[in-house]
C-alpha cells in the first residue's frame, strides 16, 4: 500500500481532467476509476470503430481491445483492467498486459499493499489461480472463492477436486471440494468448502467446509476443528497469532467460536461478518435478537438500538474503543457510532471511516442523485455530481476530496474544521 504520508496534503484543489470532453470524444464512456491518492482517473472508451481503450489522465494506453472492463486501483496506486484480445481474456498492469490468455479470467484482486494481483481463470475447460502472470500448476474441475496472503506471495483458493456427473448425488456427499493453497489442495475433502483466508503471518489457511448434510465446521491446514456445529461463516485470525474466530450455530442459536469452543456466552438470531479490532481483543458482528430486527454486537453486547432493513460495514477506531456502522431503518441510511444513530438520513450512504485519534467519523452519503460528505453527523454544504470515498490525513487535520462538478475531475484537499 503506498505511505498516504506521501501524498500531497498541502490544502487546495487542483483539476485532474475534464470529463465532459472525455464524454464528447469517443461513443461510449463506462465507469470511471479513482486513484487513492486522487491523482489519476481512469475510463473505459469505446471508439467510434467499436473498440475499446482505457483513458487516463488524457491519454490512452498503447493499443485497443475487443473488451475491457473491471478497471480498478489497487492500494499502491497500480491501474488494472480485464480485457479480451483475439478472443482471448488477460490482465492488463498500468497499461502492460500479462504473458498468459485464457479462455476466461475474472474478480482480480490485490495483495493489502496493492503490489500483488490474482485473477480467477478457466483453461481448457479446466480451473485455477494465476498470481503476478503465473499460473499454478494444478487445475482444477472447478474454482469459487479465493484469497491472496498479506504479503502478496502466496494464493488460496476453494477447489473441485473431482468430477461430478448431473444429479450425483452419492459422490457430492462422499465430498469433492477441498482447499488449494499456491495450488496444492488439501488432502481432505469435503461436501462443499468455502471462503478461504490466511493468517497475518502469510503461513496457514482456514476455511470454511461442510462434512456432512448438516454438519459445517472451520478447517486449518486441513484439519478441522473437533466440533461440528449447524453452520458457520467465514473464519479470522487474530492478528499476531493462530487462533481462528468465526461465527457458528449451536443448539438453534449463533455465537462466535475461537478455535472450535464457543467464547460468547448469548446466542442470536444471525451472527455474521465479525470484525476484529485494530489490538485484536475485541470482536464486532452483525446480529439479530429478534426476528427482522438487526444490530451491532460487540464483545456478546448487542447495541441497544436496532435497525429494522439492515446493520453492515462496522469498523472499529483506530485505538480499538469505538465501533461505527452502516444502519438502514424504514428505507433510510444513516451511520450509528457506538449504538448511536446520526440524526441525518440519506437514499445510501457508505462505509464509516474513523480519523487516526477517533473522534471524528467520516461518510460518503447520496440525497437526490448528489453526493455529500457527512462528518459526525453534519452533512456539509458543498454537493458533487460525484464523489469517492473522503479519506482523513495521516495527522487527522485535512480530508482528501475526489470528486466530479460541473463535468470536471478535481483532488481537492481541505482543513477538517472546514468541513
Amino acid at each position: 500500500m503506498s505511505d498516504i504520508t506521501d501524498w500531497n496534503w498541502e490544502k487546495g484543489k487542483k483539476e485532474v481532467a475534464d470529463i465532459s470532453r472525455i464524454k464528447e470524444q469517443y461513443k461510449s464512456v463506462h465507469e470511471f476509476s479513482v486513484s487513492p491518492d486522487g491523482e489519476k482517473i481512469a475510463v473505459p472508451v469505446v471508439n467510434d470503430e467499436g473498440a475499446y481503450a482505457v483513458y487516463v489522465n488524457g491519454e490512452l494506453w498503447p493499443g485497443t481491445f475487443e473488451i475491457a472492463w473491471y478497471l480498478r486501483f489497487g492500494p499502491s496506486g497500480r491501474l488494472i483492467c480485464l480485457v479480451r484480445i483475439d478472443d482471448q481474456w488477460t490482465l492488463v498492469v498500468d497499461g502492460k498486459p500479462w504473458e498468459s490468455r485464457f479462455e476466461y479470467a475474472w474478480n482480480p484482486i490485490f495483495s493489502p499493499d496493492g503490489e500483488s494481483i490474482a485473477v480467477l481463470f478457466k483453461q481448457d475447460m479446466e480451473y485455477g489461480v494465476a498470481l503476478n502472470d503465473k499460473l499454478w500448476e494444478q487445475r482444477f474441475n472447478g474454482v469459487r472463492d479465493f484469497c491472496i496472503s498479506p504479503d502478496g506471495k502466496r494464493t488460496a483458493a476453494t477447489v473441485q477436486v473431482a468430477p461430478l456427473a448431473e444429479a450425483d448425488v452419492f459422490t457430492f456427499m462422499e465430498g469433492v471440494w477441498s482447499v488449494a493453497v499456491d495450488g496444492k489442495a488439501w488432502e481432505k475433502k469435503f461436501v462443499n468448502s468455502w471462503n478461504p483466508i490466511f493468517s497475518w503471518d502469510s503461513a496457514h489457511v482456514a476455511a470454511e467446509v461442510r462434512t456432512d448434510i448438516c454438519d459445517y465446521t472451520i478447517g486449518i491446514n486441513g484439519e478441522t476443528w473437533k466440533n461440528i456445529f449447524g453452520c458457520v461463516w467465514q473464519p479470522h485470525f487474530r492478528p499476531g497469532g493462530l487462533n481462528v474466530i468465526a461465527p457458528v450455530r449451536k443448539e438453534g442459536q449463533w455465537t462466535i467460536a475461537e478455535n472450535g469452543e464457543a467464547i460468547w456466552q448469548k446466542g442470536y438470531g444471525q451472527l455474521w461478518l465479525p470484525v476484529i479490532s485494530p489490538d485484536g481483543k475485541r470482536i464486532a458482528a452483525q446480529a439479530t435478537e429478534t426476528f427482522g430486527r438487526w444490530t451491532i454486537v460487540v464483545d456478546d453486547v448487542p447495541w441497544k438500538k436496532n435497525f429494522r432493513d439492515m446493520v453492515m460495514s462496522q469498523v472499529f477506531s483506530p485505538d480499538s474503543k469505538k465501533v461505527a456502522a452502516i444502519a438502514k431503518d424504514n428505507n433510510l441510511y444513516t451511520i450509528a457510532v457506538d449504538g448511536e444513530p446520526w440524526t441525518e438520513t440519506f437514499e445510501m450512504i457508505w462505509k464509516p471511516v474513523f480519523n487516526p485519534g477517533g473522534e471524528h467519523v467520516m461518510a460518503k452519503a447520496e440525497r437526490s442523485g448528489r453526493y455529500f460528505v457527512v462528518i459526525n453527523g453534519r452533512v456539509w454544504s458543498r454537493n458533487f455530481e460525484a464523489l469517492w470515498e473522503p479519506q482523513f490525513s495521516p495527522d487527522g487535520k485535512g480530508v482528501l476530496l475526489r470528486y466530479i462538478d460541473q463535468g470536471k475531475y478535481y483532488r481537492e484537499v481541505v482543513g477538517v474544521n472546514d468541513l
